[in-house]
């Protein structure tokens, strides 16, 4: 889940047009282009440069972030991913469940903003008892996937840690605080997971609609 750092909730919200049912006739959709087509037709103000890839925690800044159509394959089922442009030499993207019901949202706070898409059934499991709407849910930053926001300061902030560190990812607390770990196997005893793992599974519940998971650095 994630909130703005200062864990107040976020002060405006919009629903997006289904882009996901867009990819198969489009191929992709690189997110900084489309959150400034987004800001310029709702007058937004938003001035992004740089992007963190967020998995209920993980935090991996990259230059940008893809939505692209998976076709069926092996899998059987259609996907979506979400291909992130990291830092240095880092591998990351989300394989997500399309026979899910997502939807996504473009969520502000002053100083930031972030894409967060989620589940019909990922709201329905963990956050309809306490929320009337998973509009609701959303705004009060209890979404697990989404993609974080950065312009000027706060971008090269994020630069200067990932070129810093040879872990492929950072950890964000539900509180606003962070974990550095130093190393990829740093990194992967903090999530007690692994590599397979996330690619078997993501390391999540069937019902959050992660299939695959790659957050690696060479």
């Amino acid at each position: 889940m994630s909130a703005p750092q200062d864990n107040a909730s976020w002060q405006a919200l919009l629903e997006l047009p289904p882009i996901l049912e867009r990819l198969e006739d489009t191929g992709g959709i690189p997110v900084l282009e489309l959150v400034e087509q987004l800001s310029e037709q709702h007058d937004l103000g938003i001035e992004a440069e740089g992007i963190a890839y967020h998995d209920r925690g993980i935090r991996v800044p990259g230059y940008d972030a893809t939505f692209v159509h998976e076709p069926t394959g092996s899998r059987g089922r259609p996907a979506f991913s979400v291909e992130v442009n990291s830092v240095g030499s880092r591998n990351t993207w989300g394989i997500f469940d399309k026979t899910n019901s997502w939807d996504v949202y473009l969520v502000q706070a002053p100083g930031i903003a972030a894409l967060a898409w989620i589940s019909d059934e990922e709201y329905r499991v963990e956050e309809a008892e306490q929320f009337e709407t998973k509009q609701d849910a959303v705004a009060a930053g209890r979404f697990s996937f989404g993609i974080f926001l950065y312009g000027g300061d706060a971008w090269q902030e994020q630069l200067e840690y990932m070129r810093r560190t040879n872990a492929p990812a950072y950890l964000q607390r539900e509180d606003g605080s962070t974990m550095h770990p130093s190393t990829q196997s740093e990194f992967f005893q903090l999530v007690d997971s692994s590599p397979t793992e996330f690619r078997t599974s993501g390391n999540a519940p069937s019902y959050l609609g992660l299939l695959e998971l790659e957050v690696t650095i060479d």
